[in-house]
């Protein structure tokens, strides 16, 4: 697998990681809730939901590390496919955030674009370097 594709896999199992604490522990913050683009109105009442959401996507970031680590240092084919499963896992969340907001769930509607587009292309961008 491509250097650049690693970079593109390894830098968005970060961004997933490290936004965890903020679904999971922090969604409560002012400035967390502006971050994610959400609104204050029943956050007591989601937060199971975005702790287990951050807990996920804090796994697929790990598991994406593990498989480029596998890329390096173990069996670079095994390695390859953690690393596009994670990838597809990524996509396709970022993807269903966009649908969630297009079928109105999303509140303020259109708030999700930053997060869905900014959430999708380093995945998005991997994956396609992995095809090439």
């Amino acid at each position: 697998m491509e250097m650049l594709a690693q970079v593109c896999a390894g830098l968005a199992a970060l961004i997933l990681i490290a936004v965890f604490p903020f679904e999971a522990f922090l969604i409560e913050r002012p400035g967390v809730q502006k971050f994610l683009g959400i609104e204050p109105d029943g956050i007591r009442n989601v937060h199971l939901w975005s702790f287990c959401l951050g807990a996920r996507n804090a796994l697929a970031g790990a598991g994406t590390l593990v498989g480029i680590w596998m890329i390096n240092y173990g069996s670079a084919s095994t390695g390859a496919t953690v690393v596009v499963v994670g990838c597809l896992y990524m996509l396709a969340s970022a993807l269903f955030m966009g649908l969630a907001d297009l079928l109105g769930y999303w509140r303020p509607r259109g708030a999700s674009i930053r997060g869905t587009l900014s959430s999708s292309v380093l995945p998005a961008a991997a994956l396609v370097l992995i095809a090439l």
